[in-house]
């Protein structure tokens, strides 16, 4: 059965912290989700949180991204980047953002924690959630969602969809790949069912841009399952909804005013901004590389975000390659970015532990620094990701992705007929995948739902178009 708990009965954080120290000794709280709190005797070399960044990086999910898109699926260019590559740039900017946020707040921070945390602790509390941060991804990234999405909302499904409770039909006609990275972190890596990765809460926290479940941010679509244009991001499944709970009771994050959730994380801002500063300045180099934009047109905009007091390379000016004028001004646009974020999460730092703070930090940065970060988005949305090559991968993704639905979502309605024969090849190919999980399929449609997306959506790109070729009779020669 799901770890469903009906909304009514949601438990509200108690205890509320009195003063800013306080809240922040419950907001870097080092305990581990799915394990009692030992009192173990801390290594000197590693904290907990090193312990989280090591556990992500070793896991399978996480490798699992090396062939997962960024912006650009099934691309054979070298150099462009990946879920992975994108995944392990924003850690670094992430850990650079904490240990300065720490250090500009210092005596804001509480002292003599158990734990012991220091400004580095800090740092890599937001590295290890910033390398988790896209660990639920689908193949072929954003397209993947939409398809999944798109797929339970077609009528001939809806049969499928009316055995479940109205809020589980919420979990897949809104799929999100930030719910499923939780399930991921909590439910299935590592201890299956038994707690997940153990993150600890702090990190956990710090991963979740959006702790509330998707009726709380999508409840107009509780009544109406089809045209789903848009749909607001969400963080958690049903399905976890207990360890969401817990652990907004171990970090004591406020309730929101604007939903049933919960509030942000104050760190969870800061792997957003780092999430953000990747997505303005990497994403564009890959468009240069790919030939969707020229140099020419994109150091006029890298120089409004170097500013005018770090100054324009030397590089830009002695007429060195494109890749290395590119190193230098996205160098210096990352120092003078990750200073002016740094500053409005101390300006705003009140805000965010009250769970008041509207928008991102990038919203509260100076004008030029806000400006610029929204014409670098603009320029990479309708240059890049509208260009020809992109929809045409896009279409392909969808397709792709409907074939493996088409084939293996049958098989989480039970029946007692005997399974054809193509059920039964099918049933074999995932059953490794439930073998591993400690996973069986079972009279609950929609636990055999999640069970069988974790299984699609933890192929990468390449997995996924094999496989999806393989079921239309085209052979991909993946044997």
């Amino acid at each position: 059965m799901s770890n469903q708990v009906p909304l009514n009965l949601k438990p509200q954080p108690s205890n509320t912290p009195k003063s800013s120290r306080e809240h922040w000794s419950f907001l870097l709280n080092a305990q581990r989700l799915g394990l009692p709190n030992k009192n173990k005797k801390n290594e000197t070399a590693r904290s907990p949180f090193h312990k989280d960044y090591d556990r992500l990086i070793f896991s399978q999910s996480f490798r699992q991204l090396n062939q997962k898109t960024q912006v650009h699926p099934l691309t054979n260019q070298l150099g462009i980047h990946t879920r992975l590559t994108h995944s392990l740039e924003v850690s670094c900017i992430g850990r650079s953002l904490g240990m300065m946020a720490a250090e500009k707040l210092h005596d804001s921070l509480p002292a003599g924690l158990p734990s012991g945390i220091s400004s580095g602790d800090m740092g890599v509390i937001v590295q290890a959630a910033c390398l988790a941060h896209d660990i639920g991804n689908p193949p072929f990234g954003h397209a993947g969602e939409y398809a999944i999405r798109d797929w339970f909302s077609r009528s001939e499904h809806q049969p499928i969809l009316e055995s479940l409770l109205p809020e589980q039909r919420m979990d897949l006609l809104a799929y999100e790949g930030n719910a499923q990275g939780l399930r991921i972190l909590v439910n299935n890596e590592h201890h299956p069912n038994a707690g997940g990765m153990r993150l600890t809460c702090a990190t956990l926290g710090a991963f979740m841009k959006y702790p509330w479940l998707a009726q709380h941010s999508n409840p107009s679509l509780l009544s109406d399952n089809q045209n789903l244009v848009k749909v607001n991001k969400y963080g958690c499944f049903n399905n976890e909804a207990e360890q969401l709970h817990q652990l907004a009771e171990k970090l004591k994050l406020p309730r929101s005013t604007q939903h049933d959730g919960y509030t942000r994380h104050p760190l969870a801002y800061l792997l957003e901004a780092a999430d953000d500063i990747c997505y303005a300045l990497i994403d564009i180099e890959d468009g240069i590389h790919l030939g969707m934009l020229t140099y020419q047109e994109v150091e006029p905009l890298m120089i409004k975000l170097v500013g005018k007091t770090r100054g324009i390379p030397p590089e830009v000016t002695n007429n060195a390659p494109v890749a290395q004028k590119l190193a230098a001004l996205r160098g210096r646009a990352m120092m003078r970015l990750v200073d002016k974020v740094t500053q409005a999460f101390v300006t705003k730092a009140d805000t965010m532990l009250s769970g008041e703070l509207e928008g991102s930090l990038f919203d509260h940065c100076e004008a030029s620094v806000s400006e610029h970060i929204q014409e670098a988005k603009l320029l990479a949305r309708e240059r890049i990701f509208n260009h020809p090559s992109k929809v045409r991968m896009e279409l392909m993704a969808n397709r792709c992705l409907h074939t493996l639905l088409d084939a293996f979502i049958p098989l989480a309605i039970t029946s007692n007929q005997q399974p054809s024969f193509e059920q039964q090849r099918l049933i074999s190919l995932i059953k490794p995948h439930l073998q591993n999980h400690n996973r069986t399929l079972n009279h609950d449609v929609y636990h055999n739902i999640l069970t069988i997306l974790d299984f699609i959506t933890g192929m990468n790109d390449h997995e996924a178009y094999r496989l999806s070729q393989d079921l239309q009779g085209n052979w991909s020669g993946s044997i």
